[in-house]
This record gives C-alpha cells, sequence and structure tokens, in this order.
C-alpha cells in the first residue's frame, strides 16, 4: 500500500501526536489493533466537532495535514470530513496504522451526489474497517468493510453491500453514501472541498453549524441560530439564541473560541 496517498506535507511528529491524543483524551495504544482504532474513534467523536464555521468565517480550508493540526489540535476547532477522517489518517498512520483514504458520494434521497463528496478512511488490520469521524450522525465505532448483513452500533444497524464496484454505506434502512474502493491522496479532494466551501449551491453554505458527540449518545448542535440537544432516542429540545449567547455558546458547549459570529447566522443547517 502506497502510505504517501494518505497525508500531504510532513507527517506528525511524536510531539504533535501527543498533543493530538490529549485534544481526544486519550493515552497512546499499546497496540495497533481494532481496540485501540475503535477507542479512538469514539474518543475523536465526543472531543473534536463536526462544523462548517471557517466557510461562514471566511477562513480558508487547507488540505494540509499540517495546516489541519494547527486548527484542529491547536486552535481547539473542529472541520467537516476533508479535515477530520483527513487528519485522523494521519494520527492513525503515526499509531502504526495501514490507512487508506477513500471518496465516497453522500446520498441525498435515493440519489448519490458527486464524486469525492466525502472522504472516509479504510484501515486495514486483519480485516479492513471503515473508520469516520467525520459524517455527524453516524457510526460511533468503526464498521467492517467486508462484512455483508447487518453490523450493530449504539447510533443504529449499519450495512455495508456492494454496488457494482462500489460500496454503500446504509444506516437503519437508509443509505448514507457510496464508497470508490480505491485509495486516493488529500489532494485529490481538494476540488470539491473547494466546491464545497464556495459554491452558493453547497449545502454547507446555507448556515454555520458546529455539531459534537455527547457522552451518553446523544449529539448537541449550533445549526444557525440555534442550540439543539439531540436525545439518544432522536428527542429535540431546541433553543432560539440571540446573537449576545452565541459566541458564549460555542465556547461553553464545543470549546469554540471565535472572536466574531460566523455570517449568515440565520435558520437551520441540516446534517446534525
Amino acid at each position: 500500500m502506497d502510505h504517501s496517498a494518505t497525508a500531504s506535507g510532513r507527517p506528525l511528529d511524536a510531539r504533535q501526536v501527543d498533543a493530538y491524543l490529549d485534544r481526544i483524551g486519550l493515552a497512546r495504544p499499546e497496540r495497533a489493533d481494532a481496540a485501540a482504532l475503535a477507542a479512538l474513534q469514539r474518543a475523536h467523536l465526543g472531543a473534536v466537532p463536526f462544523e462548517n464555521l471557517s466557510i461562514h468565517l471566511d477562513e480558508p480550508v487547507v488540505l494540509e495535514v499540517q495546516a489541519l493540526f494547527e486548527k484542529i489540535v491547536t486552535g481547539r476547532r473542529g472541520g467537516f470530513c476533508y479535515e477530520l477522517n483527513g487528519l485522523f489518517a494521519a494520527l492513525l498512520e503515526a499509531l502504526g496504522f495501514r490507512v487508506s483514504l477513500l471518496a465516497g458520494r453522500v446520498f441525498d434521497g435515493e440519489r448519490p451526489g458527486p464524486p469525492f463528496d466525502h472522504l472516509a478512511l479504510r484501515v486495514d488490520l486483519d480485516e479492513p474497517w471503515l473508520a469516520d469521524v467525520g459524517f455527524g450522525r453516524f457510526s460511533l465505532l468503526p464498521l467492517r468493510l467486508d462484512r455483508r448483513g447487518p453490523q450493530d452500533d449504539p447510533a443504529g444497524a449499519f450495512t455495508v453491500a456492494p454496488y457494482g464496484d462500489l460500496l454503500d454505506v446504509v444506516q437503519d434502512g437508509s443509505p448514507q453514501y457510496r464508497l470508490d474502493p480505491r485509495p486516493y491522496a488529500l489532494a485529490d479532494f481538494v476540488p470539491t472541498c473547494w466546491w464545497q466551501a464556495t459554491s452558493p449551491d453547497s449545502p454547507f453554505r446555507r448556515a454555520p453549524m458546529c455539531s459534537r458527540l455527547t457522552p451518553d449518545g446523544g449529539r448537541t448542535t449550533l445549526s444557525g441560530g440555534r442550540l439543539i440537544r439531540t436525545a439518544p432516542d432522536g428527542g429535540r429540545d431546541v433553543r432560539e439564541l440571540g446573537e449576545a449567547e452565541l459566541l458564549a455558546a460555542y465556547a461553553a458547549e464545543f470549546g469554540v473560541e471565535l472572536k466574531r459570529l460566523p455570517n449568515a447566522v440565520v435558520g437551520e443547517a441540516g446534517a446534525a
């Protein structure tokens, strides 16, 4: 496997790995195995928010490992799929895992979106696993890529089903994304990442959003001007926040310290 296809720029050094593990609240695992992978994914989801704030703060989205480290680890921010899974791949590699970047097409109803619409990770252990810390509501634990039939997860029942040479990932009967099993480089995702960040047709342009898993398996989300608390059973409590409350909410709920509010704090973004 060509490991150069999973990262761009200088890989994470030992100091950066320690800082990253501190960011997600885990000690360095003793070995690169399935249990460690599951612990890393679950901890990441609980510590690092899925967010599109850079798009609404007029910040560039730079798909290079060192830039992502500065944003997510040093800057205590989150990101969307290209950023979160791109940096998580670098962490896994530094810990001794064999990782490939996979391109996905996110479903909108029954239709998949464009190629490179999503970035997910293949991790090869005794069998291949799907790891994903960049899809908002999704599996809390890695999924077996070669297993057919339901896979139980705290977030629901998942299946990975062949679609020709591709793989459809389904949650509770609803298709989530279609994976190309070929490995790609992080740079291959740059054009679609740019489109997601700049096109008026991109769902990430609709409103600022920041969402993180809670310890009980629910979610806390700031979507536009709404603070949404989602219980594990799907029940929701929604509060409208004034502009004066929003900066404090980003800090209190996500540890995200912003100097100003994101642009267009109106409406409710999707995918949270």
